[in-house]
């Protein structure tokens, strides 16, 4: 087992989640050992309900306790501890932090702390207390390095760089020309700092302008393997805090991302774009440079964004249009095909 999880009380995990627990004769000195999905649930493991489809799971399941909503807690087995929660799933993924702390952040490869003797360090390197760097990492010169952060091996970090306290850079990253503040998680092959795609385009030819900005990454952002962030072209590309950003997403210069945004694997998000807070931006979308996503807004899978969003508002489709239309739209097209087809049969 890659992750070994932590033994917790069923009374603990109530109480740290804000859990209601139906059941509770059998909750008294019952351990958690384990979590799993309720059709796969052995004894001893922790699980949820949270899509009424799996209910038809709860007679059979073999799990110790199970999250669940208030209307879902009447048809719990007299064997399984019910912990009633109004958001089954958040508080499910909550215990799983307690459950499995190495899970939450990559880890070091060798398990061994502190700072290699085979890393390469530059000159003025500020390290504070109870760092880990690994084997193969490169270290800037007047690079600082914030108090528990880990520097996992093969990862450099850019002359200047500033890393902030209990953060992660994974594996064969590289983080040049930035600011990364506290509790962040970049994962493994993540590139940041690198040069925007600036180009003075002509007839002779295109002339590389230089991309004299950097990246500032805010507490508490993720951002997800082989993903890549420019560097700003004449400002910084800033991502806020608390954003999520997927695996393979491309974010170009100048953008500016507002906090607890969540970003999908392979969206492309290009140069001075603007997402305000809270932003959803799902998988395999596009958004043009220059555009304002406003706070709240969401951007459905595989959509081209060409103009503005209004705070709050849902848009689907290449162009983007409001959700609710691109539906009807995409309703018409299918009845009009049915049709067609039907009609070609008489024919």
């Amino acid at each position: 087992m890659f992750f070994e999880p932590v033994s917790i009380s069923i009374e603990e995990i109530a109480k740290f989640s804000n859990a209601k627990i139906v059941n509770s004769e059998i909750a008294d000195g019952n351990y958690i050992k384990s979590a799993s999905p309720i059709e796969m649930a052995t004894e001893g493991s922790i699980s949820f309900i949270d899509n009424p489809k799996y209910l038809k799971f709860l007679e059979s399941t073999k799990a110790s306790a199970v999250f669940c909503s208030e209307k879902h807690a009447e048809q719990l087995p007299s064997n399984i501890v019910g912990l009633v929660h109004p958001t089954p799933y958040k508080a499910y993924g909550q215990t799983l932090t307690k459950l499995y702390p190495t899970a939450m952040r990559p880890q070091p490869i060798l398990g061994e702390l502190g700072v290699s003797d085979k890393v390469i360090l530059g000159k003025n390197v500020s390290l504070e207390d109870n760092i880990t760097i690994e084997a193969g990492a490169i270290i800037g010169s007047n690079a600082a390095i914030g108090e528990g952060s880990v520097i996992l091996a093969g990862a450099v970090v850019g002359s200047g760089v500033k890393i902030g306290r209990n953060t992660t850079i994974g594996a064969n990253a590289t983080v040049v020309n930035a600011f990364i503040g506290d509790d962040v998680i970049i994962h493994n092959g993540v590139q940041i700092g690198q040069d925007g795609f600036g180009f003075a385009m002509g007839a002779g030819g295109h002339h590389k302008v230089p991309q004299i900005g950097r990246v500032i990454l805010q507490d508490k952002v993720e951002i997800g393997a082989n993903s890549t962030v420019d560097r700003g072209a004449n400002r910084d590309t800033v991502i806020g805090e608390g954003t999520k950003i997927d695996n393979l997403v491309q974010i170009g210069h100048n953008a500016t991302i507002g906090r607890h945004c969540v970003i999908v694997g392979l969206v492309g998000i290009s140069g001075s774009a603007t997402l305000g807070d809270y932003v959803v931006v799902a998988g395999q979308a596009g958004i043009v440079g220059h555009t304002k996503i406003g706070d709240g807004a969401q951007v459905g899978g595989g959509s081209g964004v060409h103009g503005d969003v209004a705070p709050g508002e849902k848009v689907m489709g290449y162009p983007a249009i409001a959700a609710s239309k691109w539906m009807r739209e995409a309703a018409k097209i299918m009845i009009a095909d049915k049709r067609d087809r039907k009609n070609k049969k008489k024919g």
